[in-house]
């Protein structure tokens, strides 16, 4: 096997397989550690797989002899980066040792025969949607930030997508904020299915999903979800467990409905939220005729107040919301203002916006 390519298009390449690759410590097996690389058809073609998850990514190259071999992949993304920006050619003998060469830069890499590599799963039973890549890539910013880190709570370390009644709706939560799209791309109305994607998964997608608005397709299987964006595809095992009913916590009406200019409110809360620690992490929300008040007390820092016009027209109103949560829903949205539904000091704040978004944030008990 013998190619050559512009480095920016290998770095490229190698950049999106990064979170696929586990450490030789994690590795079932000493070929999981390593990359495929192919070429034939003038292109070049990288695969790494752990098992749980896969991705192959491609471009263009001059490739002036056919074949394959793995290379350790951490080694060869690192050095990859430190090449000089030129032209990149790698060669690979019999025995699967790797010559590297760009401008001054020589370098041997010993690999392992490919035939040890797992393929990745077949797709041709899959049901196939297809949408625009720019959509996608929307739809999962704008909901993954809400899934859980917590090992501990395992279904919602997880984004649900559900499909029913013509619709895909995309769902994550943590217990404590909770985000929700339903997509605009047309579904077939007999399919239904919910499929639960890890958000290892989901943030890999949203790094090989680019910002153009191609036509993509998203593939669905009983356990598994891929995605093809443009010259790339991952794959992923799909959580199992039930995913909890959270229909039942979004509030179906609320007595007030609060607009709220967006920047603003970020400015607002970034300041009183510098006077917040992890163990008291509390800003009251005050309402009154016209007027958000945001005040922060904490007795080892000090206390702020802040405040902006608003819409609101009832009485009194005091609610304690986590700054850095709220501040996550707004920048998630992409409006200039929002609506906050609120009901009492108790209940769910709940958070939408024109473009099809709904957040949900758990109260705070109020401290007098």
């Amino acid at each position: 096997m013998k190619f050559i390519l512009p480095k920016s298009q290998l770095l490229e390449l190698v950049s999106l397989i990064q979170n696929v690759i586990p450490t030789a410590q994690k590795a079932s097996a000493p070929i999981l550690a390593n990359v495929l690389v192919e070429a034939f058809n003038d292109e070049i073609v990288l695969t790494a797989t752990d098992l749980t998850m896969g991705i192959r990514c491609y471009t263009p190259a001059k490739v002036l002899s056919e074949g394959s071999t793995t290379l350790p992949a951490r080694r060869f993304f690192q050095l990859v980066k430190e090449l000089p920006d030129v032209n990149v050619e790698i060669s690979t003998s019999k025995e699967h040792n790797t010559d590297i060469h760009a401008g001054a830069s020589d370098f041997r890499l010993n690999g392992l025969s490919p035939s040890a590599f797992p393929s990745l799963p077949d797709l041709a039973d899959a049901v196939c949607l297809k949408l625009e890549e720019r959509l996608l890539k929307e739809i999962l910013f704008r909901t993954a930030f809400a899934v859980s880190r917590e090992d501990t709570r395992y279904v919602l370390t997880g984004l649900l997508l559900r499909i029913a009644d013509g619709k895909a709706t995309f769902l994550g939560t943590d217990g404590k904020r909770l985000a929700k799209i339903e997509s605009t791309f047309a579904v077939d109305p007999e399919l239904k299915g919910s499929y639960i994607l890890p958000i290892r998964s989901v943030e890999t997608i949203l790094r090989a999903l680019k910002e153009r608005s191609n036509l993509d397709s998203l593939y669905l299987l009983p356990d598994k979800v891929a995605v093809e964006a443009e010259r790339s595809i991952l794959i992923t095992k799909l959580l199992t467990g039930e995913y909890p009913q959270l229909d039942q916590v979004i509030p179906k009406k609320s007595d007030s409905l609060i607009s709220l200019h967006r920047e603003e409110l970020i400015s607002l809360l970034r300041q009183v939220s510098l006077f917040t620690t992890e163990t008291s992490n509390s800003v009251r929300f005050i309402f009154t005729p016209g007027e958000l008040t945001l005040t922060v007390n904490t007795m080892d820092i000090g206390e702020g107040t802040v405040n902006m016009p608003v819409n609101f027209t009832k009485e009194k109103l005091e609610i304690a919301f986590n700054p850095n949560f709220f501040l996550d829903i707004l920048q998630h949205s992409r409006d200039e203002s929002v609506n906050l539904g609120l009901t009492d000091s108790y209940n769910p704040g709940i958070i939408t916006d024109s473009s099809n978004g709904l957040f949900v944030i758990m109260p705070l008990r109020l401290n007098e």
